[in-house]
């Protein structure tokens, strides 16, 4: 099978070259690329002086944006599987290999990354916490699926799900969104354990102001996204 890493990367100097070469040292049957989102820092700068594989937008588009042009990358390249992987050093490469076994395995859709299984590593701060709570009660409300960690940026997904999200995927904090937008379609959701890292680098594009916004926002798509299919 082709497999590739999509890594989002907005601001990520600091930590890029350090993510790609986890990639190259832990998971070497799977190819990568970076989606430069019009990094204002030199983020491009360290990837076509490293020899990075790196796809330089031409506008920022937000998270959302910048993952779907690696799922249209992804399309267009016939991978056969892609996993989201951020770039900011919190995901770990070595999860890869038994991620994509799972995917495979069990005839998933998608496979997430979770660190609320082993409750291991980093687990976010409480206030995240709280939301990430409400949006796992909120999906098993809309859809009757557990999904332990919906916020996870840590996710692989099959060819179904490529052609899917290369097409439609939503542009503000996709996640949670995402995943009831496939759920409802009939899709298989898993989630395996992983233990995730905590951000040494850099600024999380979500704000304590704008957490509030989140859920809001993101509460009101995933209701949508469940009447839409």
């Amino acid at each position: 099978m082709k497999k590739l890493v999509i890594i989002p990367a907005f601001n990520e100097q600091a930590s890029i070259q350090k993510t790609v070469q986890d990639i190259k040292d832990n998971a070497p049957d799977f190819d990568y690329i970076v989606i430069n989102d019009c990094s204002t820092d030199d983020t491009l700068k360290v990837c076509e002086e490293n020899g990075i594989n790196v796809l330089k937008l031409p506008v920022n588009l937000g998270i959302g944006g910048a993952v779907q042009s690696g799922y249209l990358y992804a399309y267009r390249n016939g991978y056969d599987v892609a996993v989201q992987f951020d770039g900011d050093g919190q995901h770990s490469a070595k999860y890869l290999g038994e991620m994509a076994k799972t995917l495979t395995d069990n005839e998933a859709d998608m496979v997430i990354g979770s660190r609320f299984i082993t409750n291991e590593g980093f687990q976010s701060s409480f206030m995240r916490r709280v939301g990430i709570k409400h949006f796992n009660v909120l999906i098993k409300m809309l859809t009757g699926a557990t999904v332990t960690d919906p916020t996870s940026g840590m996710r692989m997904v099959n060819r179904d799900i490529i052609k899917l999200f290369s097409l439609d995927y939503p542009k503000d904090y996709p996640e949670p969104e995402s995943v009831v937008q496939i759920i409802s379609m009939g899709k298989k959701v898993v989630d395996v354990p992983v233990i995730m890292n905590e951000r040494t680098e850099g600024v999380s594009s979500i704000s304590p102001g704008k957490s509030i916004y989140y859920m809001i926002k993101v509460t009101i798509a995933m209701i949508i996204a469940r009447i839409r299919k």
